[in-house]
């Protein structure tokens, strides 16, 4: 069968937790790089399909793109390393640390972030012409969602950096669900499939993303936007990151592992004559 069944999938999500907090650091950039970079390029696509149509919907339901080709390629997402590090270390896999998680997480935020910045610069010159004209159609959009997504939460205060918060937690509930989709499945339409739906649904819903918007809010910088680096940063970029985290790890690494670990690798006919005692 190419389901993988949820205990078995928790299993994987371990695994691959505990592959990653031991990896080098060398192969960990590499990874955050690609990934942060192709998904940079699917937010382009989402952008751009949404403009030219005049219905953002279609470019979510186009976005996931990017997503299923960074994790079928194997690259990393900080969003994704939020949900799978952390695991190994709450099942004590040998060589996992609190510490280990930790520097798994700062070494692919930063190789995200190269990643997602490379690829604003490439679409800065683009919608340009190397800087030699205005921002195109798609350029000035981008330009307004940074604005509208900085300057627009600040305007309400600290409801604002709530709202921004809860858009982060709602983000990688669903992008971390998209993770735990590309080991769900064994063949790689299923992989696509189940990738596909929560991801489309956050994009769609404008959540907040932190390492699409390491590409958005840069882009939009450097492609004339009316707002600020340090706008950037405290109205979006940090409590989106803290979002997420929260997002991934509790509502689905630890709401994983709680309900389905005690039951991976038990035997059918264990599971059935524990069910029947209770």
């Amino acid at each position: 069968m190419s389901y993988v069944k949820p205990p078995d999938l928790v299993t994987a999500m371990i695994d691959a937790g505990a592959s990653k907090v031991l990896m080098s650091t060398r192969d960990t950039v590499i990874r955050a790089y690609m990934g942060g970079a192709i998904l940079a390029l699917g937010a382009v696509f989402a952008v751009t399909v949404g403009v030219q149509t005049g219905q953002p919907l279609i470019g979510a339901l186009l976005f996931p793109v990017g997503f299923c080709i960074l994790y079928l390629l194997g690259y990393d997402l900080l969003t994704g390393v939020f949900v799978l590090a952390p695991m190994a270390w709450f099942d004590k896999r040998p060589g996992v640390t609190g510490f280990g998680v930790l520097r798994n997480w700062g070494l692919v935020f930063l190789g995200n972030f190269l990643g997602a910045f490379t690829v604003a610069v490439m679409m800065a010159i683009v919608f340009t012409y190397g800087f030699a004209a205005d921002p195109n159609q798609i350029g000035e959009a981008i330009g307004h969602i940074g604005e509208s997504r900085t300057l627009g939460y600040a305007e309400y205060g600290a409801s604002g950096m709530l709202t921004l918060f809860v858009r982060g937690v709602l983000c990688n509930w669903m992008v971390s669900t998209g993770v735990a989709g590309a080991m769900i499945a064994t063949d790689v339409p299923g992989k696509v499939i189940a990738m596909w739906m929560p991801v489309m649904l956050f994009f769609a819903m404008a959540f907040e993303h932190s390492v699409v918007n390491m590409f958005l809010f840069p882009s939009g910088l450097l492609l004339g936007g009316d707002f600020t680096l340090l706008d950037y940063l405290i109205w979006n970029e940090i409590p989106t990151v803290l979002g997420n985290m929260i997002g991934g790890l509790v509502f689905t690494g630890l709401a994983l592992y709680l309900a389905h670990r005690h039951t991976s690798g038990t035997p059918v006919a264990d599971r059935e004559a524990e069910l029947e005692t209770l």
